[in-house]
């Protein structure tokens, strides 16, 4: 058989050129380095290695903290305070927005997450608010039940923080409360932002350490000096030693080693990943996990029926006879519909969303 020899040499010619493309190309391509200013407000949290979740010698480390674990995450920016009242409100007056404590409430859509059979309320109760802590609490039968001081405040929202005859005047340098899931997603997007994941939130809290129970280091006396929290008997007995008897304007307390301000309570903070008790003991210890996202689905057994977030810190009522929720790895799961007193919210950003917006 006869070969075509200009087909031959073509051919020949193709392969020595794929070879010689093949074997000068690089092995690894380099990541183009993308510089970014940071933002105004925003402090810029490094690469890190560290240990997540409940710390070995943490005398109130709960089950859902354990076991702990290394995890890797990016370097990011992050809010130096939560969001305050002065963010936010130019977010509203941008946007026209209307956050979920303003919203009138619909009945079909909250039985999807009630137990089948729930009886509706009356109308009269059935009207947009959001959760108050009740100050008024002078005894509780049970610490379990934490009905016992929270109460429905009919016109409590983030303009009204305590009912409709409250509001924030004078307090622009307060965080935002009575916030929902979905108002704090609906703040970022306008903000080119995003709320942390449970990890970012961590590795942030720790500064520049990388196994501290606390954001400050692992020593407890110094938590009065260094965080926003209930003093006295919890709920009975509020004792502002630490000059605070609630929540308190942002930046009132020392920074950790990185300037971020109230990490450790004041409210606690909305991140995205979902609240689930087991998450931690179905992952692999000999691992360590780069950039993780958290639990696929939300599980809690004191509500079964909601996909919970985790928020992280605490707040202005952590108290160590109750939840010692001040330390880095302590998480409590969040309602995505609901809001309340004690609850808000701080952002990050990545080089890759704000080089987008160049």
């Amino acid at each position: 058989m006869k070969f075509n020899c200009f087909r031959y040499l073509i051919f020949a010619s193709l392969g020595c050129l794929i070879f010689l493309s093949c074997k000068e190309e690089p092995k690894n391509t380099p990541k183009v380095k993308i510089e970014v200013a940071t933002p105004t407000g925003m402090v810029w949290v490094k690469n890190k290695t560290f240990l997540l979740g409940a710390k070995n010698d943490d005398k109130y480390a709960m089950n859902r903290e354990k076991p702990s674990h290394l995890v890797t995450v990016d370097g990011f920016f992050i809010d130096i305070t939560e969001v305050t009242n002065k963010q936010f409100k130019a977010f509203v007056e941008a946007t026209n927005y209307i956050t979920v404590a303003e919203r009138a409430i619909n009945w079909e859509d909250m039985q999807k997450e009630l137990p089948p059979g729930t009886p509706k309320p009356p109308d009269s109760i059935l009207q947009p608010g959001s959760l108050l802590f009740n100050k008024n609490v002078d005894a509780v039968v049970n610490m379990q039940n934490y009905a016992q001081w929270w109460t429905w405040k009919i016109g409590a929202n983030w303009k009204h923080p305590q009912g409709p005859n409250s509001s924030i005047d004078g307090q622009d340098n307060y965080p935002v409360v009575h916030v929902a899931y979905e108002d704090a997603l609906a703040y970022c997007k306008w903000a080119n932002r995003r709320l942390p994941t449970e990890a970012e939130w961590e590795a942030a809290a720790q500064g520049t350490h990388s196994d501290a129970i606390f954001t400050w280091g692992n020593d407890a006396e110094l938590l009065n000096q260094k965080a926003n929290t209930w003093q006295g008997i919890f709920p009975t007995e509020n004792e502002p030693i630490d000059g605070y008897e609630y929540i308190a304007p942002v930046k009132s307390f020392e920074p950790n080693t990185i300037g971020l301000y109230d990490m450790s309570g004041n409210v606690w903070e909305i991140t995205n990943d979902l609240f689930n008790i087991n998450h931690y003991q179905k992952l692999d210890k000999n691992k360590t996990l780069i950039n993780p996202k958290g639990a696929s689905r939300s599980f809690n057994p004191d509500n079964p029926y909601v996909q919970e977030h985790v928020i992280k810190g605490g707040s202005f009522l952590c108290h160590a006879s109750y939840c010692a929720s001040f330390r880095i790895s302590s998480k409590m799961g969040f309602s995505p519909d609901s809001g309340s007193d004690h609850v808000g919210f701080r952002t990050v950003a990545t080089k890759e969303m704000l080089s987008s917006k160049r």
